[in-house]
């Protein structure tokens, strides 16, 4: 797509793989704001060429709706679960839903949140919020301390509108601003102060996150590894391991699970039940590939605290793109690695590859990256001179993708192939990341001698060398110097 095409803004970079949309409106209950709010939409995507469809068919892209603040829809009648019963579907779009609140609601219901956020342990009748399960107070609590009481109000929002990606809107007649959410936990705020780059910004948001696919198709490759083979291994135990010492320093999140939120019987056949905080993988030059943990979508995995089941063994990627390539182990049940496989698999592509020392046995050629550690958190300060930054492209820091896409993984692999600390293996500084604005952070080691799996970056945690922050940030990221050398985010006024 041109850069004065589909969907563009006009004032900030955009993707240049972005496609054309069909669009179709089906109001729902709601205010005559979100209805207002949702034909501006229909106007603004058909102003850069989208199409809009009267009625949804196999071909509709994306389905606009509206749901009310504060009172639960029955997902009987939730889009999200009926739109392809209703209309004859053969395939599910996307569907967005948009909520309206006054600007004195959403004021009064994040200053009772932040209220009851400051509660430890959190009382049950503080998130006591029309349609939820009585087990959300401790979701609620949690997803408020990692991105505040946004976060928390976001899943009571999704929960209520029985919706996983929700426009909020706020104001009273006219919007004042808007936060599109999502499921990863994402809520970037866009200002309403001008209607036409409002309408176009959100529309530029929704056409970059429907333009890419998912990476999850994986498929097995070769023989089993046999048991002895894995039991002789010294990688799975370093790998539980590494787990443990990561969950200690707050890397990881409980996994949020659908069904701790809203009791929706349906839940299971249109989004995944639940999905998990994090992922992680590491180089084993005896089986020439990388041992990494499993997906948490389809069952609970903390992964601070793994056994050798919650492993699995990434071999490549597949010809087309579409997944992974996956070594089953003997005698153990088929368990597919973590949506995140494809990007660490891709990382490698355009970085060189080392031959090991002797101190490690076995003089093998391995890849420059040894460990990959993907989690939904930010870094608020690092030391550049024992750890490298490398940015996200430009359009990633405006209009981010999310977990699981071909997008993101070939961002991340792009942003890493920058790294002058792994195009150079002798470059001293030994960790790497790179942030993805309203998801998370990719960070990786380099071989160290006498080290174990991932132990070089808690070592450069604790040592102040890389700050994790609980608060994953929502847009562009500019590190300023300070006067210790330190590279850190400004704090906002």
């Amino acid at each position: 797509m041109p850069t004065d095409g589909k969907g563009v803004s006009g004032r900030k970079p955009v993707h240049d793989w972005l496609r054309d949309l069909d669009i179709s409106f089906v109001p729902g209950p709601g205010s005559q704001l979100s209805e207002d709010v949702a034909k501006g939409l229909l106007r603004a995507f058909q102003r850069v060429g989208h199409h809009r469809q009267a009625v949804p068919d196999d071909s509709t892209d994306v389905i606009l709706t509206t749901a009310p603040f504060g009172e639960p829809l029955d997902w009987r009648e939730a889009l999200l679960f009926t739109a392809r019963r209703r209309f004859g579907l053969d395939r599910a779009p996307a569907i967005y839903t948009l909520v309206s609140v006054t600007a004195e609601q959403f004021e009064r219901v994040l200053s009772r949140i932040h209220a009851a956020l400051k509660t430890s342990p959190p009382e049950p009748d503080d998130y006591d919020f029309p349609g939820l399960a009585e087990s959300a107070c401790q979701v609620l609590y949690e997803q408020g301390h990692r991105g505040g009481p946004i976060l928390a109000l976001q899943r009571v929002i999704q929960s209520q509108a029985k919706c996983i990606d929700v426009l909020l809107i706020v104001g009273d007649e006219i919007p004042r601003e808007a936060y599109l959410f999502n499921l990863v936990g994402a809520y970037p705020r866009m200002s309403a102060d001008e209607p036409e780059d409002f309408y176009q910004e959100i529309v530029t948001r929704i056409v970059t996150a429907r333009s890419t696919h998912e990476v999850t198709n994986h498929a097995p490759i070769g023989e089993p590894i046999s048991r002895q083979v894995w039991a002789n291994l010294g990688t799975p135990q370093a790998m539980c391991e590494a787990g443990k010492q990561l969950g200690l320093r707050g890397f990881f999140t409980e996994t949020v699970r659908i069904a701790d939120l809203v009791n929706v019987p349906a839940v299971a056949n249109s989004v995944s039940s639940q999905y998990s905080e994090g992922c992680f993988s590491t180089w084993d030059p005896t089986l020439d590939a990388l041992v990494a943990t499993v997906t948490g979508s389809a069952r609970p995995i903390y992964k601070g605290s793994i056994t050798e089941q919650d492993l699995t063994v990434v071999a490549g990627l597949k010809a087309d793109g579409s997944g992974a390539l996956v070594r089953r182990i003997e005698g153990r049940a088929e368990a597919p690695p973590s949506s995140e496989a494809v990007e660490m698999v891709m990382m490698d592509d355009p970085l060189p590859r080392i031959t090991l020392g002797h101190g490690w046995g076995n003089g093998a050629e391995v890849p420059v990256v040894r460990s990959k550690l993907h989690g939904h958190r930010g870094c608020a300060r690092y030391d550049p001179r024992r750890v490298e930054y490398v940015p996200m492209a430009p359009p990633y820091h405006h209009y981010p993708v999310t977990c699981a896409t071909e997008a993101q993984a070939r961002g991340i692999a792009d942003a890493f192939a920058q790294a002058e600390a792994l195009q150079n293996p002798e470059d001293p500084r030994r960790v790497v990341f790179t942030v993805l604005p309203g998801h998370g952070i990719v960070v990786v080691e380099k071989w160290v001698a006498g080290a174990a799996p991932f132990q070089t970056i808690w070592e450069t945690m604790d040592a102040g060398s890389l700050e994790i922050d609980k608060r994953v940030p929502q847009g562009p990221i500019d590190y300023v110097s300070t006067g210790d050398g330190m590279q850190v985010v400004p704090v906002e006024e």
